[in-house]
């Protein structure tokens, strides 16, 4: 009798402003094995090299890596479309990818291109994200954060892809990532009392967590 063994959902992760991929992969080993193990990981350094000071120098070795820039009042974004020509042309080489996960600034991009890729204006050589996973992330277009251009319909209706989002109480993000809930259907939401950092995952995050990966992956059973 043959035993099909099912796909894990592959994610593409984002590292945060000015860390890497290897610093995102060590501070998601915080989260066990029963939810690691049920995921496909694939970590990208962004494009530029850091252009300021990391605020996790000290913490982790460089180099330290960052996706676009931005005005200090987050207004105005520089490199933005060539970010996403970078993130496409790595999919298309590595992909196909299920979803895509990301940190802070990385998590602010993710957010955004499931909408960017239905209004096609990126991701079009790619397939459909389908799940995405925000860790300390924010709207474009919200209380904090400008739009950038090609971003400007990414919210224009609601996000249908399952999302899971994680929120710290003592984040600088908190307020904007609980607004970029709204432009989600029916997210998945783990709260927890630490800033702007990954954080473990207490017995009521699990279990949301393993909720969430429950859904994606008989979601990705029926399509496959």
């Amino acid at each position: 009798m043959e035993i099909q063994i099912q796909r894990k959902p592959r994610f593409l992760c984002l590292h945060g402003f000015r860390t890497s991929a290897d610093i995102l992969e060590k501070q998601l080993r915080r989260w066990p094995e029963v939810v690691l193990g049920r995921l496909d990981l694939v970590f990208l350094d962004a494009p530029y090299p850091s252009r300021g000071k990391s605020d996790v120098e000290g913490f982790y070795d460089p180099p330290y890596y960052e996706w676009f820039q931005f005005s200090q009042d987050y207004a105005e974004f520089y490199n933005f479309e060539e970010c996403l020509a970078f993130i496409e042309e790595y999919m298309v080489k590595h992909g196909p990818f299920d979803g895509l996960l990301g940190f802070s600034q990385g998590a602010i991009l993710s957010a955004a291109l499931p909408g960017m890729q239905k209004h096609g204006v990126a991701l079009t050589k790619v397939s459909k994200i389908k799940f995405v996973i925000i860790l300390a992330g924010g709207k474009f277009g919200g209380c904090l954060f400008g739009m950038p251009k090609l971003a400007s319909n990414a919210f224009s209706s609601p996000v249908k892809c399952p999302s899971l989002h994680i929120i710290g109480e003592a984040d600088f993000l908190k307020e904007p990532g609980t607004e970029l809930l709204e432009a989600f259907e029916e997210p998945f939401v783990i709260h927890h009392p630490k800033g702007h950092t990954i954080a473990r995952l207490d017995e009521k995050g699990l279990k949301t967590m393993l909720s969430f990966i429950e859904k994606i992956e008989k979601i990705q059973l029926q399509q496959e």
